[in-house]
């Protein structure tokens, strides 16, 4: 586009367009030129700086809701999201993952070793995470495959997104989430390539965990756990999942035989672990994310205002833990 209107002439766009508020077509016929080069002259207004768009500050976060949860919980960072006009579960995800991003980036340390989880929620973070390619991480596969269809929100794409968009290599687990027997599970984490994976998830210093339930675990959905070993976990107390790990209400793992049969970072190597942060959308999962409290599985809690809400709503912890060092926010 030809550099030499003048000054005096840009203004006069984009005071038609701007501050009058005329359509492109009415700022046309004042300023004698096509309709279509009017879209050209008001980016050339921005380029020369005549045009200064400002936007008022928006903090998306709900700060009173988050010294509420975090007083109640006991957890040295908690993140709420405002929900806005949000009215579904995609909507709430999306509010999530678009404005927890940049909480969960400032967490991540150069070089850090990053144990990543799966799901839908994380799908939309991860996606939105500055694509910087400067931080140098390890980013290791917390969970193995649910099946054999992989899709987008599985824990493998996820992280080659994140070791993409921060920079560093990312660790598969390249083993079935949920095997048959106890026998073929133990002989797979014996393979030096699986070792290395679980020992690379002792040394992390940060994981992104999502929080089920039984009603909405992805391994129900996708036909891994049938009715008979639903019914098992519901008998040993399952309210929550994490990584592939059913927990009852005091945040211990379940003693059923779906224990015996899973591949995944640990409940134990996730209480190690210095910031383990739970990304949750939605105001179902009240129970489990409690019994993840509980049990010292989470240390920090990236949420909407929606499940905010119902979490405040939900009975009491049975002993309120002392709040610990607030995390970097």
């Amino acid at each position: 586009m030809p550099n030499d209107y003048s000054d005096d002439r840009l203004r006069l766009v984009a005071r038609l367009y701007y501050l009058d508020g005329l359509g492109q077509s009415e700022v046309a016929k004042f300023a004698k030129v096509s309709q279509a080069k009017v879209s050209r002259l008001l980016a050339l207004a921005k380029e020369r700086g005549i045009v200064r768009i400002t936007v008022a500050d928006y903090d998306p976060r709900r700060r009173e809701l988050e010294d509420q949860l975090r007083t109640r919980l006991g957890l040295g960072l908690v993140v709420v999201i405002k929900s806005g006009d949000a009215v579904d579960g995609a909507d709430l995800r999306r509010a999530v993952g678009h404005f927890g991003a940049a909480v969960v980036d400032e967490l991540i340390e150069p070089r850090d070793t990053v144990a990543l989880a799966g799901g839908r929620t994380i799908h939309d973070l991860v996606h939105h995470l500055p694509a910087t390619r400067t931080k140098a991480l390890t980013v290791v596969q917390a969970m193995g495959t649910v099946d054999s269809s992989v899709n987008a929100f599985d824990a493998q794409e996820v992280g080659r997104v994140m070791a993409q968009r921060l920079g560093g290599n990312f660790l598969s687990l390249n083993t079935p989430a949920f095997i048959p027997d106890k026998r073929t599970r133990d002989a797979l984490l014996d393979l030096q390539q699986v070792r290395s994976v679980h020992e690379c998830l002792d040394r992390a210093r940060v994981a992104l965990v999502g929080l089920g339930t039984l009603a909405n675990s992805v391994f129900v959905e996708r036909g891994t756990l049938d009715a008979t070993m639903v019914r098992e976990l519901e008998r040993a107390g399952a309210v929550g999942e994490v990584c592939g790990r059913f927990i009852d209400a005091s945040g211990k793992e379940c003693a059923t035989a779906w224990r015996d049969r899973v591949i995944s970072v640990q409940i134990d190597q996730l209480r190690k672990i210095p910031l383990v942060v739970g990304v949750v959308s939605g105001s179902d999962r009240s129970a489990a994310i409690l019994a993840a409290v509980r049990g010292n599985i989470i240390k920090a809690l990236v949420i909407d205002e929606v499940g905010a809400s119902a979490l405040l709503a939900a009975p009491p912890l049975a002993a309120l833990k002392t709040p610990k060092k607030k995390a970097r926010q």
